[in-house]
């Protein structure tokens, strides 16, 4: 069945039909979510949220855009939520100097130190890298080596995405692979091992084509599917199976 291996079902976009919409999952074909924290405040929403459904795991991490929101005292109320059930990863983590939210300084030390979080608790991690590929790529050869997880949301080159494949990274894929415009994502998901994709949606943003500009959700993962199929000749049946393998192995599950 379909893995999600990143959602924000914690978003206000879904608080007209949340329930609903989770509860019609399974007859979507989809067999398990990961809802991913990103504001301080949501590190403490996903996992309350993963104890309702029991398709859906959280991770627990600040998005580069929200580390303004740390220090030493909220911090180590952070880390106790690792302590909850069915907390299996460390995300959505990393640097984004598109928006430029925070300083890249503090958002290094902030990456950082949940990488060192990460291999503390011997979890996978979810990295969030945008317009940032040079430190990214540093920061994770200096201080995520042996660590695992995912690039989510890839939109780098395919040589690069090669480089974190051989460090034994997973490629996040999703909505993006589908658009006119998602050439490089494309040429990415055809040079990388089926065996080292992982789908996921980002939901709610970056919905597919024919939904490209709606709200996305888990259900829109099987287009991503469909695209990456035809890119490597395979049916999407293949992909499904393969990368919901991938996800179980990446975040402990299988």
């Amino acid at each position: 069945m379909i893995f999600d291996t990143h959602a924000h079902y914690d978003s206000s976009q879904f608080d007209e039909d949340r329930e609903e919409l989770l509860a019609s999952m399974p007859e979507r074909g989809v067999g398990t979510i990961v809802n991913v924290g990103a504001s301080y405040e949501s590190c403490f929403t996903v996992p309350e949220m993963a104890q309702k459904y029991p398709f859906m795991y959280a991770a627990v991490g600040v998005h580069p855009d929200e580390v303004g929101a740390l220090n030493e005292e909220t911090f180590a109320k952070l880390k106790k939520q690792f302590d909850k059930e069915k907390v299996i990863g460390v995300g959505e983590i990393g640097l984004d100097y598109y928006w430029d939210n925070e300083s890249h300084d503090l958002q290094k030390k902030w990456f950082v130190r949940q990488l060192e979080l990460a291999r503390e608790l011997s979890l996978p991690v979810l990295v969030h890298s945008r317009e940032s590929a040079a430190d990214t790529m540093e920061i994770i050869k200096k201080h995520g080596a042996g660590l695992g997880g995912v690039i989510h949301c890839f939109s780098y080159s395919k040589e690069m995405a090669e480089e974190y494949v051989k460090m034994g990274w997973y490629i996040g894929i999703g909505g993006v692979v589908t658009f006119k415009n998602g050439r490089k994502l494309k040429e990415v998901a055809e040079a990388v091992p089926l065996k080292s994709i992982v789908l996921e949606t980002d939901c709610p943003y970056l919905a597919p084509v024919p939904f490209r500009g709606k709200r996305n959700h888990s259900g829109y993962i099987r287009y991503a599917a469909e695209e990456v199929a035809k890119i490597k000749g395979v049916s999407a049946e293949e992909v499904i199976r393969q990368t919901e393998e991938n996800a179980k192995r990446m975040y402990g599950l299988l």
